[in-house]
């Protein structure tokens, strides 16, 4: 049963990678037409991530009452309705709107699906199915590009995106039946998974390192990506076109190594993961701080892609095993919503210091948080250890 819904669990990532990466690649062409330019991206950007915070933190909730099949369900439809209303917006308080239901939708998803394959299957296919949230993300610009070219217009680009998650949401909906058999031999053999409030998730012990390290390693995560075309082109001196070119090279590195990771995590259990993980982006956040020539700095962000790609599946995969079946689902959903503070709060933050500043403060920011969430994650079973013995 578990086998039969792995391909639809992998779809299903695919699908949430899409609208990630297609409102940055749209934007360009939305902004004049909401009365608006290329800076206002902000806000809208913010209001996705607050919304997959909101129904991250829900989502325990939400999946011990209605199942993760149905939670699927619901959150792929809410995803392909406003990705079909956002492709009509006029106005910019309509994209503002829209784009925090879509990132309702997708939190939802994140959570649930990261809940359901870290309980039920084993940790190579956690890395593949971050990777496959890589390939989604990768085919989001795509598509936007293709429409933009061949039809000339942005909208029909997310019109094509909305039908797509309309399919998968009517294929999850005919699947119903295997996720109720599914989450019917999972509570024969574990504990009641979810229902567990945040307040009572909090005071798990260790709980609150693994919310700081899910901050701090998605934060640097994002900077990286956020900042890679602006640092290589002031800082390294490639022309404007090449450094965009070249900044493709962190997300290879993060869908690549995701990919590897997989095969790897066949034979190197998901601690050893997580610390060569952040080994890899350590030296590669150390060789872009360095005034080495500028190809160093390519193969600092390919480090850095390769290094962040096994820490999300890997510290993800371990949540069961550390909390619990019972909390898992919950403390899941709280680790996505630290996942999406750090992303959304991080790279702003580093706006502040480069304006106050140079671009040099960029790789030191990303050195120091991926010092920071090395330090949290080796906290965590430093402090269920300790709580165990006492």
């Amino acid at each position: 049963m578990f086998a039969i819904l792995l391909p639809l669990i992998y779809l299903s990532f695919i699908s949430l990678g899409l609208p990630d990466a297609m409102l940055g690649a749209a934007w360009p062409s939305v902004a004049p037409q909401v009365g608006k330019t290329v800076s206002d991206l902000g806000l809208v950007s913010a209001l996705s991530a607050i919304g997959a915070v909101i129904s991250s933190l829900f989502s325990g909730r939400l999946i011990a009452r209605f199942g993760t099949g149905k939670v699927m369900v619901g959150s792929v439809l809410l995803t392909a309705v406003m990705m079909l209303l956002f492709s009509y917006i006029n106005t910019y308080f309509l994209a503002c709107v829209i784009t925090l239901l879509l990132g309702t939708g997708g939190g939802a998803v994140d959570a649930g699906l990261n809940g359901f394959v870290a309980r039920n299957y084993k940790a190579n296919h956690m890395s593949w199915l971050h990777f496959m949230w890589g390939v989604g993300a990768t085919l989001g610009p795509v598509i936007i590009g293709l429409n933009l070219k061949n039809a000339g217009s942005w909208s029909h680009g997310y019109q094509t995106a909305a039908l797509l998650q309309g399919i998968l949401c009517a294929v999850l909906f005919f699947s119903l039946p295997w996720w109720r058999k599914a989450e019917g031999l999972e509570g024969a053999v574990d504990e009641k998974t979810g229902g567990v409030s945040i307040l009572e998730a909090v005071r798990t012990p260790g709980l609150l390192s693994v919310l700081a390290a899910y901050a701090c390693f998605v934060g640097f995560e994002a900077t990286a990506g956020v900042w890679a075309a602006s640092f290589l082109e002031k800082q390294k001196g490639f022309d404007a076109a090449s450094a965009a070119l070249y900044s493709s090279l962190y997300f290879f590195g993060t869908t690549a190594g995701r990919g590897i990771s997989g095969f790897a995590a066949m034979v190197i259990d998901s601690r050893r993961m997580i610390r060569l993980g952040f080994l890899l982006a350590f030296c590669g956040a150390v060789i872009l701080a360095l005034p080495l020539p500028r190809g160093a700095a390519l193969a600092a962000y390919v480090l850095l892609g390769l290094g962040n790609a096994p820490i999300f599946p890997s510290m993800t995969f371990l949540t069961p095993q550390r909390f619990g079946h019972r909390i898992s689902q919950t403390a899941i959903g709280m680790q996505m919503a630290a996942a999406y503070t750090g992303s959304t709060l991080i790279p702003p933050l580093t706006g502040i210091l480069v304006r106050a500043m140079s671009l040099q403060v960029v790789p030191i920011v990303i050195l120091f948080f991926v010092v920071m969430g090395f330090y949290f994650s080796q906290r965590i079973d430093l402090q269920i250890q300790k709580h165990a013995t006492q």
